[in-house]
């Protein structure tokens, strides 16, 4: 899913990913959690994320409504159907954060911050592998239709056709990268860099981030 760059500071957007998340598991079962979720999705689209929010509208309102109806035929319970909408809604607006936030932006944060290169090295490749993946698993399976090498439900294709293939590709993958990794200095001694784009955190970073908080400690008064 592609983002909204150069929208929040990197680790602003990773700390209200979590708070995110865990006040919509927290309070999900409050039936003032909707509210608080919805202060959440307008929030995030005022502060720049509206691509990311309008992305993950239509799955988190189909997921959700598919995931709260098993929950309330198992059940007959609506609350424990809300309660499993919530969780689901807290998921998916949990992720529009982290799409305003790119490798690079990252690793000039965490190098800024001084950080060790490691920290910074394995944030790099984590937050490049899922795009990165997702690209790799479309690619196969287009090379699975043009050779018309049939379902990916069946075992032996999917194996064959399908895992062999990825998996090659994934460690050729790595084998760049880490080559990549090399050629650009990016080293895990101790040696000096230099940071020419710095990462600052700002004063709407301050308010997002304020905003966020206030929700959660409004939600916190009111249970």
């Amino acid at each position: 899913m592609s983002g909204d760059k150069n929208i929040l500071y990197p680790l602003t957007g990773i700390l209200s990913a979590v708070v995110i998340l865990l006040s919509g598991l927290i309070f999900a079962k409050n039936i003032w959690c909707p509210v608080l979720l919805v202060w959440f999705f307008i929030w995030l689209m005022l502060f720049g994320c509206y691509r990311a929010c309008l992305k993950v509208l239509l799955p988190m309102l189909v997921l959700g409504g598919i995931f709260a109806g098993i929950t309330y035929l198992a059940s007959g319970d609506g609350m424990s159907a809300m309660s499993m909408m919530n969780r689901m809604a807290a998921v998916f607006l949990a992720v529009v954060p982290g799409t305003s936030i790119t490798p690079v932006q990252m690793a000039r944060c965490l190098s800024s911050l001084r950080m060790p290169r490691a920290v910074t090295l394995g944030m790099l490749i984590a937050l490049s592998f899922v795009p990165l993946l997702t690209l790799e698993i479309r690619r196969v399976r287009e090379a699975m239709v043009t050779r018309g090498a049939g379902s990916i439900f069946s075992p032996q294709i999917l194996y064959r056709a399908f895992l062999i293939p990825l998996i090659t590709r994934l460690v050729n993958i790595s084998d760049t990268l880490s080559l990549s990794v090399e050629t650009r200095g990016f080293t895990l001694s101790g040696s000096d860099y230099s940071i020419y784009h710095l990462q600052s955190f700002r004063p709407k970073d301050a308010v997002y981030i304020i905003g966020i908080v206030l929700g959660v400690v409004g939600m916190a008064v009111i249970v």
